[in-house]
């Protein structure tokens, strides 16, 4: 595996870098105090292709691997965990769902408009009752004819509430049997689909979060992704490459938070020096510069078997858990090293502290990873 980042790799992350620093900065707090998702924003990242990353050219995409998206969602998380969140959720679920197990007509029908972001995507397998659980799911699909009626209420969806259109798990045999889910993908404005209860977040405040509800929800067999019985798989096979992107937050979190301590502890003097010459700060620097490398290090071989197409169960979720706990680290070290400036508002690292923990909770929690690495190594 090759460790040095090529040349493309370096001008998508310049360009991203450039476009977070000149139209999210600005506006992080305001967007974050008032839990304002800003489409108008991602529509401009489609622009740029950062919205369909992975989707191959033919399809509108910019036709990218996985390096090139690690690097992406890196940069804008380093200024917005929220923007880096839900640019994360957009590419890996809903998009590449489609991407990975939609037929041709599928693809062609969806892709192009998701790639642009003229559409933005949501992506719906959590219920209020099913987290991990996801075998006991209670939103139902039931055949009559050549169509499905779906119903029930799935949670906790990134862009619930104003995304255009959704990937949606749904059981279609009996509870915690085998095979017992299909995936299907839902327009909005089909009647019986709509947008529940937004959730006020503790962090990623500008990323929305809401329920979808299903009541009669009738949609075409067409809509239908992959053979019926086939959904837990795909979902499983997509959440392996969303965890390399949840671990790409992490740390793009991670980097945004060590590298305002790093500046802060620079150029905060106390006893008539900074305080970066004390040991106290100086180790939790460099414990922070040491977890952020081997975080990246994970994520780059993930994003390599990635690449090439090989299976990547355990090393995604050894960079997301791993990953996942670094940021949160990292974020509350941030804010000792800043005292009690770090617990205003006013510097940046209390929002590294409030988004780092989602990373630790969504698209499966530490303690999921550590069941699927122990898995994957037990047998």
């Amino acid at each position: 595996m090759q460790f040095q980042e090529t040349e493309l790799t370096q001008q998508v992350a310049a360009t991203a870098k450039d476009f977070a620093e000149q139209y999210i900065r600005p506006h992080v707090m305001e967007w974050d105090e008032a839990q304002f998702f800003p489409e108008s924003l991602f529509r401009e990242m489609g622009k740029l292709g950062l919205m369909g990353v992975l989707v191959p050219a033919e399809y509108g995409g910019a036709g990218l691997g996985y390096f090139e998206y690690n690097a992406i969602i890196q940069e804008i998380a380093k200024v917005c965990g929220s923007i880096g969140l839900s640019v994360a959720a957009h590419n890996s679920l809903c998009t590449n769902h489609i991407l990975s197990f939609g037929n041709d007509d599928q693809k062609k029908r969806w892709l192009p408009k998701l790639a642009t972001a003229e559409w933005i995507g949501a992506w719906g397998l959590t219920e209020p009752n099913t987290g991990s659980d996801a075998g006991n799911m209670k939103t139902t699909a039931v055949k009559q004819g050549d169509q499905w009626v779906l119903n029930g209420t799935k949670s906790w969806i990134t862009h619930g509430k104003t995304g255009e259109i959704a990937v949606v798990i749904c059981r279609t045999g009996e509870p915690r049997t085998s095979g017992n889910s299909t995936a299907f993908v839902v327009e909005r404005g089909t009647p019986g689909f709509s947008a529940g209860k937004k959730e006020n977040k503790l962090g990623m405040r500008a990323s929305e979060t809401a329920e979808m509800i299903f009541d009669n929800c009738i949609i075409s067999d067409d809509n239908r992704l992959g053979a019926v019985g086939d959904g837990f798989r795909q979902a499983m096979k997509i959440l392996d490459g969303g965890r390399i992107s949840i671990a790409a937050l992490s740390a793009g979190i991670a980097k945004g938070a060590y590298e305002a301590a790093l500046k802060y502890a620079q150029e905060r003097h106390q006893f008539d020096q900074p305080i970066a010459n004390f040991q106290g700060i100086s180790f939790k620097l460099a414990d922070m510069a040491t977890e952020i490398m081997a975080s990246d290090l994970l994520i780059w071989q993930a994003c390599d078997l990635k690449n090439r197409g090989e299976k990547v169960t355990r090393e995604g979720a050894m960079a997301k858990y791993y990953a996942s706990e670094v940021a949160v680290k990292t974020a509350t070290e941030a804010v000792q090293i800043f005292g009690g400036y770090g617990y205003t508002k006013d510097f940046p690292v209390e929002k590294y502290y409030r988004d780092a923990k989602l990373c630790t909770i969504g698209e499966g929690t530490s303690e999921i990873q550590k069941m699927v690495i122990a898995r994957e190594v037990l047998h």
